[in-house]
């Protein structure tokens, strides 16, 4: 059971950098700005990958125009996948938008927010409580 999960995990791992390598040298559209793969989710049985990514847009694009764009070339980047790794069958490659950073981000924001409005009110509250000291 343990070997079954370490090999989908190896798979997962070099799809990951092929796929890396493929996007990078060989799918030209500028649509797709600066593609991350962040993870590869590999089935057990090897026949799907989802593909986790991620988006340097530039100018008008948004990351769901770069995806799609991305969706375009998915039977062309696993006829290429197919060529440079070694398995039985090469994996049916779906590419899923990455929000964890955009998300980490937020939520770094929010509980900076948080924070910072904490430090105010104790600040707030010590003046009023060295202005009620002064009336004594």
């Amino acid at each position: 059971m343990s070997k079954e999960f370490s090999r989908t995990q190896r798979v997962a791992q070099q799809l990951q950098k092929e796929l890396a390598l493929i996007l990078q040298r060989e799918v030209r559209d500028s649509r797709l700005g600066m593609v991350t793969i962040s993870d590869v989710e590999v089935s057990r049985d090897l026949a799907y990958a989802k593909v986790f990514v991620t988006f340097l847009c530039v100018g008008e694009q948004t990351p769901e125009s770069c995806l799609e764009a991305l969706r375009e070339h998915e039977v062309h980047i696993r006829m290429m996948l197919g060529k440079r790794i070694r398995l039985r069958l090469t994996p049916e490659v779906r590419f899923y938008y990455d929000n964890t950073l955009v998300e980490g981000m937020r939520m770094s924001n929010l509980v900076s927010e948080v924070v910072n409005q904490d430090k105010r009110k104790q600040q707030d509250s010590g003046r009023d409580e060295d202005l009620s000291g002064d009336d004594s």
